[in-house]
């Protein structure tokens, strides 16, 4: 028998709001997020998709209302208390954040190094077999510079699961790779998560991949979210803007 994932969430957010100076980014948001589930948030540029992502893990801390992660309320604590929630919830950044200086093999390694007390070999055979897992094998000796953008998003993946853990977020996973690639970044998403057991949170403007991986969708518009359910229940919302971004439909009104 099938259980609903959001009869027990991961994670519950209540009220949310952000604001940078003036300009207010988010407004009286309220979600949860089902263990084992893959929530993909949708929205224009600027409609604060990545600085709610942010509020998951703690990178950054709202104005108002609550972030609360398995029944830790996340914006209760200090940097130093997050440290082993980090743990739990990895983040793989839009850019893959890789250190450059660094080869491949230490850079999904580092997050080993940084939270366990294992010994340099182990750490390397745990690069190696995290490197397989996305399907890069024998690279754990180059240096990133050496990648090209698809690869690099797989080996930044790999990172993200060094530390096994149970929520990956995901920010722009596919920008600036062509769609072949950024189809195979969809399958390795939802493949790891399926294997694993992960729940994922994934930002994306790619309509294609958020079709391919999403249990539901999310639409952050005017500061919140305009909607929030599954793919069929977005095609039966009869929402004007939420069908207009999934079409792609331009109207004038967009760039008055």
């Amino acid at each position: 028998m099938d259980i609903d994932p959001l009869s027990s969430p991961l994670f519950e957010i209540r009220r949310l709001s952000k604001a940078y100076g003036q300009k207010r980014v988010l407004d009286d948001v309220s979600f949860d997020v089902g263990r084992g589930e893959c929530l993909v948030v949708l929205g224009r540029s600027g409609s604060g998709k990545s600085v709610l992502l942010r509020q998951l893990n703690g990178l950054e801390r709202p104005d108002g209302g609550s972030v609360v992660f398995d029944g830790i309320e996340l914006s209760a604590l200090t940097e130093r208390e997050l440290f082993p929630l980090r743990r739990r919830i990895a983040m793989l950044f839009q850019s893959g954040a890789m250190f450059d200086s660094l080869t491949v093999g230490q850079n999904v390694g580092f997050p080993i190094a940084e939270h366990t007390d294992k010994e340099p070999g182990a750490i390397a055979d745990l690069a190696v077999e995290k490197l397989r897992m996305v399907g890069l094998e024998g690279i754990a000796d180059k240096m990133p510079s050496a990648l090209s953008g698809g690869m690099r998003k797989r080996a930044a993946l790999a990172r993200s699961l060094a530390l096994d853990p149970e929520v990956i977020l995901f920010d722009e996973p596919t920008t600036g790779l062509d769609p072949v690639t950024s189809a195979a970044i969809g399958h390795l998403i939802r493949s790891t998560q399926e294997r694993l057991g992960t729940t994922s949170v994934v930002v994306t403007h790619d309509l294609a991949l958020a079709r391919a991986i999403a249990d539901r969708i999310g639409f952050l518009s005017d500061q919140t979210f305009r909607f929030l359910g599954s793919w069929e229940e977005a095609r039966a919302a009869g929402d004007a803007a939420l069908t207009d971004f999934l079409e792609g439909r331009f109207r004038e009104a967009d760039v008055a």
